[in-house]
């Protein structure tokens, strides 16, 4: 063969576009995730499994519904709001819940996770007497724990039975939140769920409660170490005062900002205030003593104001005025040494002389007054320096004193803070009102509400559904069967070259005798295909094969060699099944010598061609069965004989033996420009079609496609009789007279 170096070319060229580039060689059309066609054709196919999936679910749910305890649920409803609002006083920050928008959902959302808690299931369980109830436990539908059963494990299951039978329901945009619990008896329902209603609002305000008894708790423990802080502080001050020898009036407080440093309370200051308030108005009656002293003493004694407005010198002067008087008037009426005169006169220097001793006695007065100011001036001025002396020393002790001084009022206004909030604490401690209200009580519920008929048939009939889809799937993924045309495509991933019909009570050879029948037709649309399967026409060598036998790979050999060669062309038919021949028997002629002779003997290839009754149809049949066929045909003869073949032949079609079990026609179809692999159609493999093809690929062969045959387009599932034109002829026979 290496004389046609085009052809070969051209086979391992196509070789390695088929596997080297598979992708451009051919690339089959992932089936789409709704093809309609191919499902309808798969329910068709399967009807009767999918009815007795479906009718068997049916039943199922209706053996289940009969032998199912009725069971009753009740139902209570209760509002939650965002928050609760205290009932004496004002609303405490303890007692805001989220008001935000934002917060709302998910106060709700951890309300309805409060309700469905275990906490709330044990106060539940303990307010019926749950734990170990036997008429509970038969209600559930539970046995009644042993005697022996630890209390943990009784605990456990009384709480699992009622936590798994509690449904809580929040509707979106909504407060109203429906808790229902199911059981077989339908009082033990309707109990449970308004224990869980009133429950649930008592925890509610016990968590309030406590968390106010916490509160106060902690506020008592801050105020007994607040009281024992002040105490301590206090009884450092006093130590440190008595120590220093500072001593505290009760007007401290007032004199706080006067004297500084808190300092200005102690005795020896409130002294040296008074003292020096003292010395001040010694001060101002000293300046006065000495201005009228001044005032008198510097003019005639009878000119100071002082001595002027003293009542005894007005009391003499008023006297000598008058007396003067007098004497003028007797004067005028008498001399000078008239009784009267003399007597007046007498008189008049008795009470000068009165006069300038009262005069004197004032100015006296006045002197003496002055020297007192002066003296009592310069005694508080000594004292008010002695005082201030002892004040600054006093000043550099009560440094400490203020530091100790502030300290005791810090703990003493940090007591009456906190003591000011444990009261208030005290008073206000868990009274508020619930933000849960209970809209609706559970009543006694009437009926079951299950078991369903109805429900139950309906999610048996999507089970059902549901179930039969899934079997469908896996059988089609899992079973490589070819049952319709489209599975070679997708199962194979190889060209579909043609579809040979089922011969119905007739024999494949006399239906290709018949030029009108679905058979012939079918192998002249497959004998077109070939025509045009690769970008060089025709292959010259082409080797048939299949996976089993018996699935019409000798039928689809002759039926090709036979329609090449009424085109006119010069074919060869090799029988290469030296196990089991048949192609002799077909054609009615003699085995004694054919392909094993050649590749065994001397014998040339036109002596042993044999002709076939068709015009330009040759055939080569297997010959005696060799003791080994495999070494035959992969030696070196068996190349050259192909060669020889394709140089005296326009088309050569060779019959194998089927790929599984055996090495011989992997080993031919290295030898052949392509091959065409015949699948009988609804044969149950199980995996064999995909070994074939995986041992056939493993050669690197030239794939032309696939042959699909024994097809029943009439038979339930596969309505592909009039999408083919099967019987086309066959109307024609019955109506001649129409087109």
């Amino acid at each position: 063969m290496n004389d046609l170096d085009p052809k070969r070319d051209y086979r391992q060229g196509a070789a390695a576009l088929d596997f080297g580039d598979e992708h451009e060689a051919f690339q089959p059309q992932a089936r789409g995730a709704f093809d309609f066609r191919y499902i309808a054709a798969a329910i068709r196919a399967n009807i009767l499994m999918i009815a007795g999936i479906i009718l068997l679910a049916l039943a199922l749910a209706v053996v289940v519904t009969l032998l199912d305890t009725p069971r009753y649920t009740s139902n209570a409803t209760i509002q939650i709001n965002d928050a609760s609002n205290r009932v004496i006083g004002e609303g405490d920050d303890q007692t805001a819940s989220a008001s935000n928008l934002y917060d709302t959902d998910r106060f709700l959302k951890t309300q309805t996770d409060v309700l469905k808690s275990r906490g709330l299931a044990i106060r539940v369980a303990q307010k019926l007497k749950l734990f170990g109830n036997a008429d509970f436990y038969r209600a559930m539908e539970a046995g009644v724990p042993e005697k022996g059963a630890s209390e943990e494990s009784v605990r456990n299951l009384t709480l699992g039975l009622i936590r798994s039978n509690l449904t809580v329901t929040l509707p979106r945009d909504s407060r109203i939140v429906t808790i229902s619990f199911n059981s077989a008896d339908p009082k033990v329902a309707m109990d449970v769920a308004n224990a869980f209603a009133g429950e649930f609002i008592q925890s509610n305000l016990q968590r309030r409660f406590d968390s106010t008894a916490y509160a106060r708790d902690f506020v008592g423990a801050q105020l007994a170490d607040a009281k024992l802080k002040l105490e301590a502080s206090e009884r450092d001050l006093n130590d440190y005062a008595r120590s220093a020898g500072i001593i505290r009036t009760n007007d401290a407080a007032d004199a706080k900002g006067e004297g500084g440093g808190g300092g200005g309370g102690s005795v020896i200051t409130a002294s040296l205030i008074q003292l020096n308030a003292a010395a001040n108005e010694a001060q101002a009656a000293r300046i006065a003593a000495e201005g009228r002293w001044r005032a008198v003493s510097s003019g005639p004694l009878l000119a100071s104001r002082d001595v002027l407005m003293n009542p005894t010198v007005v009391t003499l002067s008023s006297q000598r005025a008058s007396l003067e008087a007098a004497l003028q008037d007797d004067l005028t009426r008498h001399l000078e040494d008239y009784p009267s005169v003399r007597q007046k006169r007498a008189e008049l220097a008795k009470l000068n002389s009165e006069l300038q001793s009262a005069a004197q006695a004032v100015r006296n007065s006045l002197r003496a007054e002055y020297e007192t100011a002066v003296e009592t001036e310069s005694k508080l001025n000594a004292k008010v320096q002695a005082l201030k002396g002892e004040t600054l020393s006093e000043q550099d002790r009560t440094v400490q004193y203020a530091i100790l001084e502030r300290e005791a009022d810090t703990n003493r206004e940090l007591y009456d803070g906190l003591l000011q909030r444990f009261k208030e604490l005290t008073a206000s401690a868990g009274i508020s009102a619930s933000n849960v209200s209970i809209i609706d009580q559970a009543a006694l519920p009437q009926s079951p509400s299950s078991p369903n008929l109805m429900k139950n048939l309906l999610l048996a009939l999507i089970a059902g559904f549901g179930l039969a889809g899934l079997a469908l799937f896996l059988k089609d993924q899992l079973d490589d069967a070819i049952r319709v045309p489209e599975d070679i495509e997708h199962k194979l991933r190889l060209p579909l070259l043609g579809v040979v019909p089922k011969s119905a009570g007739r024999d494949p050879d006399e239906a290709l005798v018949d030029p009108k029948s679905p058979i012939s037709e079918a192998y002249n649309s497959l004998r077109g295909a070939l025509l045009y399967s690769t970008s060089h026409g025709l292959p010259q060598v082409m080797l048939v094969t299949s996976a089993q036998p018996g699935e019409g790979k000798t039928t689809t050999s002759y039926a090709l060699a036979a329609g090449f060669a009424r085109m006119g062309r010069r074919v060869l038919l090799v029988d290469a099944d030296m196990r089991r021949p048949s192609v002799h028997r077909r054609l009615g002629t003699s085995n004694e010598r054919g392909l094993s002779t050649l590749l065994t003997g001397q014998e040339t290839l036109a002596a042993l061609v044999q002709h076939a009754p068709q015009p330009s149809l040759d055939m080569l049949t297997s010959g005696p069965v060799p003791p080994s066929p495999t070494e035959l045909l992969s030696s070196a003869r068996m190349e050259q004989l192909v060669q020889e073949m394709a140089r005296n032949y326009e088309v050569v079609v060779i019959d194998s033996p089927p790929i599984l079990g055996l090495a011989d026609a992997p080993v031919l179809s290295a030898l052949a420009d392509g091959v065409v692999f015949v699948v009988e159609s609804d044969r149950s493999r199980r995996g064999s079609l995909k070994m074939a093809l995986r041992r056939l690929r493993a050669m690197r062969p030239v794939l032309l496609g696939a042959v699909l045959s024994k097809f029943d387009p009439t038979r339930e599932g596969n309505r592909y009789s009039e999408y083919y034109g099967y019987h086309y002829y066959q109307y024609e026979h019955k109506n001649p007279g129409t087109a």
